[in-house]
């Protein structure tokens, strides 16, 4: 059996797009977890800390820009990487989301699935290097 490549927690509340890309890293190998709003995703970081968490902002009960700053106040997630996935594209949301400490910001509209697993498998090479 093949190893699985590395766990990765998708925090997305918009059931379309989370299963297009659990459906998709899971064919690459990935151990996808999915939670679809922001008290489940923290929820899911506590039991479990994943190679990488793609984040969503616009979530119900906690939004991404909480997680993300909650991630970085957190020692014990020190040098997780964390990718905003977000069709907020506003120039102050970018800013705002790599200033909490997010190391990529990936706007959904301007990216393919497959483009968003490139820079996830990118940022997990430079993770494990």
């Amino acid at each position: 059996m093949e190893q699985t490549k590395a766990k990765i927690l998708l925090v997305e509340d918009d059931t379309f797009i989370s299963g297009m890309y659990q459906t998709k890293l899971s064919m690459l190998g990935y151990s996808v977890r999915v939670a679809s709003d922001g008290e489940a995703g923290w929820a899911e970081l506590q039991k479990e800390t994943p190679d990488l968490v793609l984040l969503d902002i616009v979530l119900p009960k906690k939004d991404g820009f909480e997680i993300l700053g909650d991630i970085r106040a957190d020692a014990k997630f020190k040098g997780l990487p964390v990718i905003l996935l977000t069709n907020l594209g506003q120039k102050p949301d970018v800013q705002k989301g790599l200033e909490l400490g997010a190391d990529d910001y990936i706007i959904k509209a301007h990216f393919t699935p497959s483009e968003v697993v490139e820079k996830i498998e990118k940022m997990l090479e430079r993770k494990t290097a």
